[in-house]
């Protein structure tokens, strides 16, 4: 390849570059560290091919910049956990809110087809549910107790068993993006579609809202992490569906590593959630304003942390660039 075309095919990138290392705040040790894996390949050429050229010089004096930086951000490890939760995390949410709204839209969409298909064919709830559980919910209406399922097993034993099912759940929706997204959109259809066939059920005998009370004290937080899980996979599908000007293999590593971030980041919300469900949903009896209380805490958090923070953080940003 001519050094011309060399340049005119990694100019802009290389600029890209600069523009981050000048303004550090806009780029995280990882984007840093996979810019330094593109500058490496591009020195390297360079140096083959032109070794005395101005173009190898600059590429030099670049890769120089990069490593230094990746190395000065390595020492700053006091406040990373802070940091994490504090910045990096958010500005991940804001990155990627189109594909969050995307994971939403699609949970919601399944929930509607669930609740429909229920409700015009008693033998799809069976389908999607098993008919043991039916029975038993069945039985339980019959009883006088719709919602017996959450006192059944000792609150330990069911925080650690739910913990542990959520945080399942929610890594192989995160998980489904290696089958190029497909399989996280999969997963969302699957779950809502679950939800919206016990829904249905309980709507069919007139429990819709004394269920709604009891399911959303532990769901508002269950849920909202398997739409996030989901988000996080269509993170790093596209990844490796779009890799951009990115080589295929390294927009792949940097999409997985910013979505097993946000899946991680979902940690608290699977311990609360467990919590929540195990010691908590279980007094089906509390009084309105109690769950209504509880289930619009959680709310506002999912809703204040993963979408108002980081807009917030954003604006903040601009201006203060600006």
């Amino acid at each position: 390849m001519r050094e011309v075309k060399f340049l005119r095919e990694n100019a802009d990138k290389w600029e890209e570059f600069e523009q981050l290392l000048d303004h550090p705040d806009k780029a995280d040790a990882d984007e840093l560290a996979d810019l330094y894996v593109q500058l490496t390949d591009d020195l390297s050429w360079a140096q083959t091919f032109y070794p005395q050229s101005k173009t190898t010089a600059y590429l030099n004096q670049l890769a120089s910049r990069v490593h230094k930086r990746i190395y000065k951000n390595k020492k700053e490890e006091k406040g990373r956990v802070v940091n994490f939760w504090k910045n990096e995390l958010p500005t991940l949410f804001y990155k990627h809110r189109v594909k969050l709204a995307a994971a939403f839209l699609i949970f919601i969409t399944a929930i509607a087809i669930g609740s429909i298909s229920s409700a015009n064919d008693a033998m799809f709830t069976r389908m999607i549910m098993g008919d043991q559980y039916v029975n038993m919910t069945l039985t339980n209406i019959e009883q006088n107790d719709p919602m017996a399922v959450y006192k059944m097993d000792h609150s330990m034993d069911m925080f650690l068993g739910i913990t542990f099912n959520n945080v399942r759940v929610s890594f192989v929706a995160f998980l489904g993006g290696l089958l190029a997204s497909l399989g996280t959109g999969v997963i969302l259809m699957k779950n809502g579609i679950m939800i919206g066939a016990f829904l249905s059920m309980f709507f069919s005998h007139n429990l819709l809202t004394k269920s709604l009370l009891v399911i959303f004290i532990h769901g508002t937080l269950e849920l909202s992490a398997i739409i996030i899980a989901g988000a996080a996979g269509f993170v790093m599908g596209n990844g490796l569906l779009f890799p951009g000007s990115f080589k295929r293999s390294q927009s792949f590593k940097r999409s997985a590593k910013e979505g097993l971030k946000m899946t991680v980041g979902l940690i608290p919300l699977f311990v609360m959630a467990g919590l929540l469900e195990s010691f908590v949903t279980r007094y089906t009896a509390m009084p309105i304003g109690l769950s209504l209380f509880i289930i619009g805490s959680s709310l506002f958090f999912v809703l204040w942390y993963f979408v108002y923070y980081p807009h917030q953080m954003f604006n903040k940003k601009t201006s203060s660039n600006g």
